[in-house]
């Protein structure tokens, strides 16, 4: 669950800069909105990665 809570943490840090680049019209948020987002991707990619790994560890070796 720590895992669920930095992605969530990390979307939630994101909120301001959502709100300044379409309520405000600035356009250095959109910048660093899409770095944000692209981080993002990352870190659910590791996550991704993460689950398999466990989801291959639960199995054990192939007899």
């Amino acid at each position: 669950m720590e895992k669920y809570q930095e992605l969530l943490d990390f979307v939630q840090s994101l909120q301001p800069d959502f709100y300044k680049f379409y309520e405000k019209g600035q356009a250095a948020a959109g910048v660093r909105l899409r770095k944000g987002l692209s981080d993002l991707k990352k870190k659910a990619q590791d996550v991704r990665n993460d689950i398999q790994d466990v989801k291959t560890d639960r199995k054990g070796p192939k007899e």
